[in-house]
C-alpha cells in the first residue's frame, strides 16, 4: 500500500520549500510529502490522488494566497478527503482568519509563520494531526444503514445515538426508492421504522439502544464482575476519572447510558478550555478522552443504564436495567445533568419531530436555508447558535433573562454579535408549539408585555436548565432539594457527620454520604458548571479513591 500523503499549499516558493523540507526530515520514512503552489493546483492534485485510491493524512494550507485563500481551499478539500486533518499557515496579523477557519471549516490547528525551530513549533502540531488521522483513519468504512422518516422521533433517536458515538451510518428515508427496497428486503413496512441494517446484512426492527450499540461494535458487556473503580457517566468528569483511574493502575470501567461526552460532547465549539487556544469541538475533545482512557486500559460500556447503587459490605454494587450487576471497591458518580423539557403546550408531542434537546448536529443539513430557534441563554445555547448560523437562513436565540451576560461567556457574546444572521430576543419564552406530525409553528411570549406572536419554523433546539439524573439513587445518597448529590462539607450539619456514617473521619471533599462513593462534575451539589472543572473533579475524585482504598 502506498504511503499516506502530507500535502502543503503555499504560493511563496521559499516557504513552500521550507515546510516540505521540514516535513520530509521528520515524516519522510512514513509519509509522502507533496506541495502545491496554489489552491487550484492543490485541488487538482487531490482529485488525482482520490482517483488513484491513495489517502491524505493532513493538509497544511497558507491563508494568504491569490484567487483562492487557504480557508476557501480547505473547504473544498474537505469534500474530497473529509477525514484528512487540516492546519492553516498564518502570519501573526491573520489570527482572526485562523479563528474564522476554525468556525467555518473545522480546522484542527493554525501555525504562525515562521515556525522555527520546527521541533517546538511545527512538529508537535503535525504530530497531533497525524495521530488523530491514524485514530480516525481513511480505511474503508463498513456502514450501518438506517431506514426511517425525517419526522419520526424513534428514527431521530437512532441517528443521534450513532452520530454521538462516532459510528458511520447511511440514512435512507422511507419515502425514497432505496429506502423502500431496504424495507422490502428486511420484510418490514413503513410502520416498522426505524430499521437498522448491520454491515453483515442483519435487519433490526425498532431496535433498543443496547442492540444498536452491539450492532455498531460498541462494548456493552463488562469483562469482569469486580473492579477497583466503577465510573458511572461518560461526560468530562467521568472521562477524567476513567483516564486518571486507569493510568494509575486501578481496574476501571466506565458505564455510559447514551454516548460519551455528555452535554459537552454536543458542543460545536469550546473555545475557553485550557490548552486549546484555537478551540475544540465537544466531539473532538470527547473522542480524544475516550481513546486516552482506553489506551490506559479502562473499559468503556455504552448503552447500559444504571438503575441502582447498593452497599454490600466493603463492595459497592451497580445494577443495570436488565438486572445484571457489577461491583467494585469504589464508585465515581458523574452522571451529569439533563436539559429541562419545555412545558409549553404541544412540545412533548413534537419532541424529535422538530423540537430537539441539545445540539442535534444530525439535523444541521436539514436546516439549510431555514429559520432556526435556539432556546436558552448559557454557553451551550450560544455555541449552538453560532454552529447553526452556518446552515440556517436565520437563527433566533430566545433568552428568558434580561441580559446574556448573566449566563454566557463574554467571548461567545461577542461572536454572536458579529454574526449577521443571529438575532437575540431577550425576555422571550415559548408558549406553545404546533404542527401536523412535525413542528410547523411556535407561539412566543414577551415576558414583559405578555404579548404573543406566532412564528413559522421547523427546528427548535432547547438548552434550558440543568436537571440532575439522580432519581435512580432513591435514598441511597444524600441529595439537596434539587436532586444534586451532596458531598464533603455539605454533608456536615453543624459539624456533625451524616446519619449512618460509619467511619471515624469526616467525608472527603468529593465523597458522598456513603464511604467509597465519590461524586464529580455537574451532578454534584455546589459544583461549577464548566468542562474544565468537571475534568478536574474527575481527576481529584481518583486521588480521593486512592486515599479511601489505603484505609481498607
Amino acid at each position: 500500500m502506498s504511503q499516506p500523503i502530507l500535502l502543503t499549499v503555499d504560493d511563496d516558493p521559499s516557504v513552500s520549500r521550507a515546510v516540505a523540507r521540514d516535513l520530509r526530515r521528520r515524516y519522510g520514512p512514513d509519509y509522502r510529502v507533496m506541495r502545491a503552489s496554489s489552491g487550484a493546483d492543490a485541488l487538482e492534485a487531490l482529485r488525482e490522488i482520490k482517483l488513484r485510491g491513495e489517502t491524505v493524512a493532513a493538509i497544511l494550507a497558507d491563508y494568504r494566497m491569490p484567487q483562492m485563500n487557504g480557508i476557501e481551499f480547505l473547504e473544498q478539500a474537505m469534500d474530497l478527503f473529509p477525514r484528512a486533518r487540516r492546519a492553516l499557515l498564518t502570519a501573526y496579523a491573520d489570527t482572526e482568519a485562523a479563528i474564522q477557519a476554525i468556525n467555518v471549516v473545522d480546522v484542527d490547528h493554525y501555525l504562525l509563520k515562521p515556525w522555527d525551530p520546527p521541533e517546538e513549533k511545527l512538529y508537535p502540531v503535525v504530530d497531533a494531526l497525524v495521530e488523530t488521522w491514524r485514530a480516525v483513519g481513511e480505511r474503508p468504512v463498513e456502514e450501518i444503514k438506517v431506514v426511517g422518516h425525517r419526522w419520526s422521533e424513534p428514527s431521530y433517536r437512532v441517528r443521534d445515538f450513532l452520530a454521538r458515538n462516532a459510528v458511520p451510518y447511511r440514512w435512507y428515508s422511507v419515502d425514497e426508492p432505496e429506502g423502500k427496497r431496504l424495507l422490502e428486503a428486511a420484510e418490514a413496512g413503513p410502520d416498522d421504522i426505524p430499521v437498522v441494517v448491520t454491515p453483515d446484512g442483519t435487519a433490526l426492527i425498532r431496535p433498543a439502544g443496547h442492540e444498536i450499540a452491539a450492532a455498531a461494535g460498541l462494548s456493552t458487556d463488562p469483562a469482569s464482575e469486580f473492579y477497583d473503580l466503577i465510573v458511572v457517566g461518560g461526560g468530562p468528569a467521568g472521562l477524567g476519572a476513567a483516564v486518571y483511574g486507569a493510568s494509575e493502575g486501578l481496574r476501571t470501567v466506565l458505564v455510559e447510558k447514551k454516548a460519551t461526552g455528555g452535554q459537552a460532547g454536543q458542543s460545536s465549539r469550546i473555545e475557553n478550555y485550557l490548552g486549546f487556544p484555537d478551540g475544540v469541538s465537544g466531539a473532538q475533545l470527547t473522542d480524544r478522552a475516550r481513546r486516552q482512557a482506553r489506551k490506559f486500559g479502562a473499559e468503556v460500556l455504552t448503552a447500559r443504564g444504571v438503575v441502582a447503587l447498593e452497599t454490600r459490605g466493603s463492595a459497592r454494587v451497580v445494577r443495570f436495567e436488565d438486572g445484571s450487576e457489577i461491583a467494585a471497591h469504589s464508585v465515581v458518580l458523574a452522571t451529569g445533568v439533563m436539559y429541562r423539557s419545555l412545558n409549553a403546550a404541544g412540545c412533548g408531542e413534537l419532541t424529535g419531530r422538530g423540537i430537539y434537546y441539545g445540539s442535534a448536529s444530525t439535523e444541521a443539513q436539514s436546516c439549510e436555508g431555514e429559520d432556526v430557534y435556539i432556546v436558552g441563554g448559557a454557553n451551550s445555547a450560544g455555541q449552538a447558535a453560532v454552529f447553526f448560523s452556518r446552515y440556517a437562513r436565520k437563527v433566533t436565540l430566545l433568552v428568558r433573562g434580561k441580559d446574556l451576560g448573566q449566563s454566557m461567556s463574554h467571548y461567545l457574546i461577542e461572536q454572536i454579535r458579529a454574526i449577521d444572521n443571529i438575532e437575540v430576543r431577550l425576555r422571550t419564552t415559548v408558549a406553545a408549539a404546533k404542527g401536523d406530525g412535525h413542528l410547523e409553528e411556535l407561539t412566543l411570549c414577551d415576558a414583559d408585555t405578555g404579548r404573543t406572536e406566532e412564528v413559522r419554523t421547523g427546528h427548535v433546539f432547547v438548552f434550558i436548565g440543568a436537571a440532575p439524573h439522580t432519581d435512580w439513587l432513591g435514598d441511597t445518597l444524600a441529595r439537596d432539594d434539587h436532586g444534586f448529590v451532596c458531598t464533603g462539607p455539605d454533608l456536615l450539619d453543624e459539624g456533625n457527620r451524616p446519619v449512618g456514617w460509619p467511619l471515624d473521619r469526616d467525608p472527603y471533599y468529593l465523597e458522598s454520604s456513603v464511604p467509597g462513593v465519590f461524586v464529580a462534575g455537574d451532578v454534584r451539589a455546589q459544583s461549577v458548571k464548566r468542562v474544565a472543572s468537571a475534568v478536574g473533579e474527575g481527576a481529584m475524585a481518583v486521588t480521593l479513591v486512592h486515599r479511601y482504598l489505603e484505609e481498607r
